[in-house]
């Protein structure tokens, strides 16, 4: 793969990591990243994909470098790690993005797939954050963010696999969040939580169900969550929920868990499929890459959502707070001034 190349000057914000940087939401993430003045370091199992990337970096400005890494493989991301600061300098971000998955009830979920699934999505994050505080806690800097999902509050039908390891990052990003606190490390450690994403995954997940895989909507865009990741990269904070879906999601879980049960086990199965999608599916991703740059949208354009309101908010609290308060204001004059009419 193509090493680290001098681009045009200007200040960097410092070097970035994201794993499963090629497709979907890593490849948003790693276009907003650069746009934000990061140099950025990108993990995924395909040549083409990284090529692609590492040029949308280049074409922003930014050092690009691609390493082809299987994130399940801890001894090859401490190898991508070390070649990282290397080639273009200290680790100061690392994203935790990769994921793949199999579509399918439980009892149809072959062992191997299941595990695959585990090891990429769960263990793939286990090992990019051993790496990256390894390299982060020694300098006392540098943040952790893991890409997390909704799913990892409330679990739903035919992505079993799936939602375990989001469950389970939950847990072990509270359980080393609590470490750093306790050794009071300046190292950061974020969550950010998505929605359902438009993106290259639906296409070439493994799945056995009758019609082509779909999120379930309200789907946004990426670039949605990609703008969140940065946001926090530069403004970190422990807990982001990107979406009022996500809000939805894991409040409703929270407040009346057995009424989600019953809803999903109703809708849960048809909500995750797409009768009127015809295109064929590309070979699976669990075990090899596909062939191919694939970019960070999925087929679902005509119904994804390009910006969300709770969103908005994250990336502008100041000015939300204002126009909050300024609201309540007005409110207050108007409630004032009809007491005052009818006194």
């Amino acid at each position: 793969m193509s090493s680290a190349t001098q681009m045009k000057p200007g200040a960097s914000r410092g070097v970035a990591v994201v794993t499963g940087g090629t497709a979907g939401l890593g490849r948003a993430i790693v276009r907003e990243l650069a746009e934000r003045g990061w140099d950025v370091a990108v993990l995924a199992r395909g040549e083409d994909g990284l090529r692609g990337t590492v040029q949308d970096v280049e074409r922003i400005g930014r050092r690009g470098l691609g390493v082809p890494t299987d994130v399940a493989d801890n001894e090859a991301v401490e190898a991508a790690a070390d070649r990282v600061e290397q080639e273009l300098g200290p680790i100061v971000l690392w994203v935790n993005n990769a994921m793949v998955g199999a579509f399918s009830e439980f009892l149809n979920t072959d062992p191997d797939d299941f595990r695959r699934a585990v090891d990429v999505t769960f263990f793939g994050q286990v090992n990019g954050t051993r790496a990256a505080l390894k390299r982060m806690k020694p300098r006392n800097h540098g943040h952790v963010i893991q890409v997390g999902s909704a799913l990892g509050y409330r679990g739903i039908p035919l992505q079993s696999a799936y939602c375990a390891s989001k469950h389970a990052i939950e847990g072990f990003s509270d359980s080393v969040l609590t470490e750093l606190l306790h050794d009071k490390s300046a190292v950061k450690l974020s969550r950010v939580e998505m929605p359902a994403l438009n993106t290259i995954q639906f296409n070439w997940v493994k799945s056995k169900l009758p019609h082509h895989p779909q999120p379930v909507p309200p789907i946004y865009q990426p670039e949605v969550g990609a703008r969140v990741v940065a946001t926090v990269a530069e403004h970190p904070r422990r807990r982001t929920w990107v979406g009022s879906s996500t809000v939805m999601t894991i409040v409703g879980t929270r407040l009346q868990g057995r009424v989600a049960d019953w809803y999903l086990a109703r809708s849960g199965y048809s909500g995750q499929q797409a009768p009127d999608k015809h295109q064929a599916m590309l070979p699976n991703n669990l075990y090899k890459p596909v062939p191919g740059d694939q970019g960070a949208h999925g087929i679902f354009d005509n119904r994804a959502k390009a910006h969300s309101v709770q969103t908005w908010i994250v990336s502008h609290r100041r000015l939300a707070a204002a126009l909050a308060a300024s609201g309540a204001a007005l409110a207050a004059f108007a409630t004032a001034g009809a007491r005052s009419a009818r006194n």
